[in-house]
């Protein structure tokens, strides 16, 4: 049967206005750079995706590299588009990025030009799209002046490849610059795409501030700490988890007894909130609402119902922050 959206798909979904753009994001967002590859059962993927925008999450995150193999992530969402979400495109956020190793040669990663427009060409045709919503470099170039990666960015979105553009991976001042020369160009900067966590907050040593200072939206990525902030590993590694498989993002050692420790602290903390712990550490990301979104990876439907059920609670009292900071310190 053809695929017909939830109806009250808007109706409990939180947006939120990214920088000083007049575009919104959901609060909850959906990233496949896991569980959408070549090697993963596309009626998986599909059930997640569908399941996505029934709940109103309408922005979903890929890369040109994300897979394996690299590049199938964004055909299987461009197949999910053809054959379910074509009706609906309008009503979708898609962004991509490029800036990591894709294919050999000098032109195949970083941040030149060559490689920029190259890419999204490729990413295009992979989804099948005419346009992203949103392109990313992907991460700094220590070797090509950030003038040429931004110039590419603003002719890609002057070319009518992207609407907006943005960055991740960049710190405070490396952001600072590139904002400045993109609002020079024409073309400001819509988002940045930092890691961002209760155990990893680099992003509160300058770089919210500059954000907020020029306007620039934040989409956090990796904000269950891969895995780490849920009840996942409470008892351990589990065989069926990605820390047992051949996971390059989390290792064995990631999940030590200390860390452990903190997690039932962190557990029960939730608990006394009315949430799991995954819940909370979205909610702690979202606090404030200095980030604009949480980007989540799901392998199961009841991962995305529990993070879009976390936008229920986002409110902290003082004492709670305190209690996490302490377990965490």
């Amino acid at each position: 049967m053809p695929y017909l959206a939830n109806l009250e798909r808007y109706d409990t979904m939180t947006y939120r206005r990214c920088g000083k753009s007049g575009l919104k994001l959901p609060a909850i967002s959906l990233g496949l750079w896991h569980n959408f590859g070549g090697i993963d059962s596309f009626e998986n993927g599909r059930t997640l995706v569908r399941r996505a925008f029934d709940l109103g999450i309408t922005h979903f995150d890929l890369a040109n590299n994300y897979g394996p193999p690299a590049g199938s992530a964004e055909e299987t969402f461009g197949r999910l588009l053809k054959e379910d979400l074509a009706s609906y495109r309008d009503e979708l956020i898609i962004s991509t990025k490029a800036g990591y190793y894709m294919w050999p040669g000098p032109y195949g990663e970083w941040g030149s030009k060559k490689n920029l427009i190259a890419s999204l060409d490729q990413s295009l045709k992979r989804m099948q799209l005419d346009y992203v919503d949103i392109y990313y470099h992907h991460r700094p170039d220590p070797n090509t002046p950030l003038e040429e990666t931004m110039a590419a960015l603003d002719l890609i979105v002057r070319q009518g490849k992207a609407l907006y553009v943005g960055i991740s991976n960049y710190k405070a001042d490396e952001a600072r610059e590139a904002s400045r020369i993109l609002k020079r160009l024409g073309t400001p900067c819509l988002i940045h795409q930092p890691k961002y966590s209760m155990m990893s907050r680099w992003i509160e040593d300058g770089l919210q501030d500059v954000l907020d200072e020029e306007g620039i939206g934040s989409i956090a990525y990796s904000p269950l700490e891969k895995g780490i902030l849920t009840d996942r590993y409470i008892n351990g590694i589990s065989p069926d988890s990605r820390a047992a498989g051949p996971s390059v993002f989390l290792k064995p050692e990631d999940i030590n007894e200390e860390r452990i420790l903190k997690v039932k602290q962190l557990t029960e903390l939730a608990a006394n909130r009315g949430q799991k712990l995954s819940q909370m550490a979205l909610a702690w990301v979202l606090r404030g609402g200095r980030v604009t979104s949480a980007l989540i990876g799901a392998s199961k439907v009841s991962q995305i119902e529990d993070a879009v059920g976390a936008l229920r609670v986002l409110d902290f009292s003082e004492e709670e922050l305190s209690r996490i900071d302490a377990i965490l310190k």
